[in-house]
């Protein structure tokens, strides 16, 4: 235990060599007496979990203060001793520092509601009056993370999805990539394990490999910048296992097809230097088109500056040059937290201090606790472009997407509120109720008794899902029958403007067929949720079109089953014994099952006699059978089979995942797959218009198990719709 104390305070001497450490071990010996009979998950003392945090807190350069505060962060909240405590031994300063990390601490992240846990990022960040506590807080996060091996499987996931959803994205936000990188790689190694080590076993197999490719690069980037008499230092490494594994998904490639694994980063003296080593390189390697980023000229949001191009480099492999200088590169990795190095910047440097403007002015208004509304108007420059805070008229402060309006802020109030809504003020001021709600808005609901309901129209113009499904809940309560004939008529009125006539949409067959995909029980149901708005008609007619759209295609395609299985006559039927399926009158012939329905045990089936490659066995449903019931020479060939007792057999399943396009998603399915065991054979993933869309072969031993796949995947948060593929 010494020894990870003595680390600390080298690490603190090599960072700070004015550092108070008597105090940093004033506050070490005080938190291990505090925790002395308490003990973690994997059994050591409690006390290596603060001192871990501390020297985490201590890497990344921060001051004295935001260190005795990563070692006291749990005395308050898990022993005896109170925040007084803390104030009368090591000042106001950390006082406040662990009073803000212990009030964080009862922040319940468990919700998979992705509205919610963005509303609790925000929270997050508004509640830590000083910006070192969230810094503090990636700190014990990253050591919780590396001790999750002690927590069951089912927690160790909860904690590793709860980073990638909160902690990642703050971190990101404040342009902290290397505490970003490591949260989303140690979670990755929770929520896919297999992933996760094929990744890591991949690099590591190429090491020599990529350590010589590394090392050609640097030595000719180098010569050639020592003969232009630029000062730099270059170091090479392959790219985080999180960003690799989203481009291996997302691209639906294998680790050995994606090319651009390596990068490459030059730290120059100035700004200058920065430029001309973009030129050498450029001289040196051919630049990939459209992929060169000038963060200098433009810099992030976050203050992230860098030169960023891929070049081709040696034997046709892509690498990935960042350029940039020695206070962009401390900035680059750890973001907000760089402040503290410099926090004591001569005279001369006013170009950094103008850089850091933004989080002075966060860092002034902790003095005054008091102050929320310049806190908020602060947090905005940024951080929160997607956000914004506004006052109740008693000072409480709610936050809402860009755009709300008043009617959203009623409603968030209650909904009794909303009900009886007559009008708005806003900063004392008469507005209408589709105002847009401005950063520190004093906002003041106006009610009247005479008011009964909600407007039809609000829902053009609320954003957050509560106003919404409050005022859809109203309508849908209290106007049924009048809802029915509006939704008629609303459907109607679209298709017609469409210019298609109502007949060839508007039939029972594909009513009936939409409104028992939406889980309605009758057509009646579906014209009363279109009547209240609750399903856009948008969403109502493409899936009429979607399903006038195969009938169509069915009564039309002239495809035959010899488009799928090449054919021999019947007599040359000769091979293996059926795999899984009992061929009617036939003991022993070859069977093939057909790729474009991909039939699976419990399926109703039937089988194709080809020329030459046996039994072709589909669904009894599949467009081709149905297409070859209709021509004689087909229908000869089509035998009955059934499927064997034996489950032994595996089978390759393909489903369609239509999702909202949002973080995580993938994650969310795979977590499916990987809770029910079912192996992924390729997985490919796009987005269109913020809808996601997943094909997915999965390998199952029967229909049982894929129709409990497909209910557990409908029941993942925004999952519009999932489906076995079809040709």
């Amino acid at each position: 235990m010494n020894d990870q104390l003595n680390k600390l305070l080298d690490i603190v001497k090599k960072n700070q060599p004015n550092a108070d450490c008597e105090l940093i071990i004033k506050a070490y010996n005080f938190a291990k007496e505090a925790h002395k009979d308490q003990k973690r998950v994997s059994g050591l003392p409690y006390i290596m979990h603060p001192l871990s945090v501390a020297t985490i807190v201590a890497s990344m350069k921060m001051d004295t203060e935001s260190i005795i505060a990563a070692m006291l962060h749990d005395v308050v909240e898990d022993t005896d001793f109170s925040i007084e405590d803390v104030k009368a031994l090591f000042g106001e300063s950390v006082a406040l520092l662990v009073d803000g990390l212990t009030k964080l601490d009862k922040i319940s992240f468990q919700t998979k509601e992705e509205a919610e846990m963005d509303n609790i990022r925000k929270m997050f960040l508004a509640m830590a009056k000083d910006i070192r506590v969230i810094v503090i807080k990636f700190a014990d996060r990253l050591h919780n993370l590396s001790t999750l091996i002690s927590m069951p499987e089912e927690k160790q996931r909860e904690k590793a999805r709860e980073t990638l959803s909160i902690f990642a994205p703050i971190a990101h936000r404040l342009g902290m990539y290397r505490i970003k990188w490591e949260l989303e790689d140690m979670s990755l190694k929770y929520l896919d394990p297999v992933a996760f080590h094929e990744i890591s076993e991949g690099i590591a197999q190429k090491r020599n490999e990529r350590e010589e490719f590394i090392s050609h690069i640097k030595h000719e980037l180098k010569q050639k910048l020592d003969d232009a008499n630029i000062k730099c230092q270059i170091d090479g490494r392959a790219k985080h296992f999180y960003s690799i594994y989203r481009k291996m998904f997302t691209q639906n490639k294998t680790l050995d097809q994606i090319y651009d694994l390596f990068a490459v980063r030059v730290i120059t003296e100035n700004v200058s230097d920065c430029y001309t080593a973009l030129g050498i390189a450029h001289e040196l390697y051919t630049p990939m088109p459209g992929r060169f980023k000038d963060y200098i000229a433009m810099p992030k949001p976050n203050m992230y500056q860098s030169l960023h191009t891929t070049v081709i480099g040696h034997n046709g492999t892509p690498v990935e040059i960042q350029i940039r200088t020695k206070e962009m590169h401390e900035i680059a990795e750890n973001g907000i937290a760089a402040h503290w190095k410099y926090k004591g910047i001569k005279e001369g440097e006013k170009d950094f201090e103008a850089k850091l403007s933004w989080i002075r002015q966060l860092l002034e208004i902790q003095n005054d606790s008091d102050n929320e509304e310049e806190f908020l108007r602060a947090l905005k420059i940024d951080l929160f472009t997607d956000q914004v805070f506004v006052f109740t008229p008693k000072g409480d402060v709610m936050s809402f997407p860009v755009g709300a309006t008043p009617v959203d802020f009623a409603f968030t109030i209650h909904s009794a509120i909303g009900y009886k809504m007559q009008g708005a003020r806003v900063n004392g001021k008469i507005v209408p109720l589709d105002y847009q709600l401005q950063n520190s808005d004093i906002v003041e609901v106006i009610t009247s008794s005479s008011v009964h309901g909600p407007s039809r129209d609000w829902l053009k113009f609320v954003k957050t899902s509560q106003a919404r499904g409050k005022i859809n809940q109203w309508f849908k309560k209290e106007n049924r029958e009048e809802n029915i004939i509006k939704g008629k008529e609303i459907l109607e009125k679209e298709v017609k403007r469409l210019g298609v006539e109502g007949a060839d949409l508007l039939t029972d067959e594909y009513l009936i067929s939409l409104f028992k995909r939406y889980g309605y029980s009758s057509v009646d149901d579906l014209y009363c949720s279109v009547g209240y708005g609750s399903i856009p008609i948008n969403k109502i007619i493409a899936r009429l079109k979607e399903e006038h759209r195969k009938t169509t295609e069915k009564k039309e395609t002239t495809l035959t089953i010899e488009n799928i299985s090449s054919v021999v006559s019947p007599s040359s039927l000769k091979g293996k014994s059926s795999d899984g399926v009992v061929v009617s009158g036939i003991d022993n012939c070859l069977i093939r099952y057909s790729k474009c329905c991909n039939p699976v045990p419990g399926d109703r089936i039937i089988g194709y006699i080809t020329r030459g490659r046996g039994v072709s066995v589909h669904r009894q449903d599949c467009v081709n059978i149905v297409n070859a019931y209709t021509i004689p020479e087909e229908k000869a060939r089509l035998i009955e089979v059934s499927w064997a007792t034996s489950k032994e057999t595996s089978f390759n399943a393909s489903l369609k995942i239509e999702t909202t396009d949002r973080p995580n998603m993938l994650f969310d399915i795979a977590g499916v797959f990987s809770e029910t065991k079912t192996p992924i054979k390729t997985i490919n993933a796009r987005s269109k218009e913020n809808v996601g869309f997943f094909d997915v072969t999965v390998e199952i031993n029967d229909i049982e198990q894929l129709e409990k796949i497909i209910t557990k995947l409908r029941n993942v948060k925004d999952v519009i719709d999932v489906s076995r593929s079809h040709l």
